[in-house]
């Protein structure tokens, strides 16, 4: 049986069981729903994990049988991409006195770190946008 049907079959179930959860926490009174709401948790934090775990067989898989260099200079920009982002963000242009006083743990490493991950999306983002008008201008200019 190959590697398609056995996710197919996984997913089915799953979903069967998420459903069976959800028309019980919908059936259910509140303490039912109190109750069941830890196990919904649980069939997330599976799923979650077997998504993640195909997905790295499927990369894996995927990373020998194609061009293994035109992969691996992805990666790399990916990561160069990270880094940059981590090195222009600064962490210190947010007053962090308000987060201190109600109690939460917000530090100027926090801080970095958010702001290194809004600078990755947002260069991403422009990249993805920008790929996709140079197709689409490429395409007119062909024709």
């Amino acid at each position: 049986m190959g590697l398609y049907k056995i996710v197919k079959y996984l997913a089915i179930a799953l979903g069967v069981i998420g459903a069976v959860l959800a028309l019980m926490i919908m059936a259910g009174d509140a303490d039912t729903a109190d109750s069941m709401g830890s196990n919904v948790l649980y069939v997330t934090y599976i799923v979650l994990g077997l998504a993640i775990l195909l997905v790295l067989i499927y990369v894996v898989k995927g990373l020998f049988a194609g061009n293994i260099k035109k992969t691996l200079m992805t990666v790399g920009a990916f990561v160069a991409i990270v880094v940059i982002s981590f090195v222009i963000s600064s962490g210190t242009d947010l007053d962090l006195t308000p987060f201190t006083k109600k109690g939460q743990d917000i530090t100027e490493a926090t801080s970095k770190n958010v702001g290194a991950g809004l600078y990755t999306f947002y260069i991403l983002a422009v990249l993805a946008i920008g790929s996709m008008m140079f197709s689409g201008v490429k395409k007119i200019l062909n024709r």
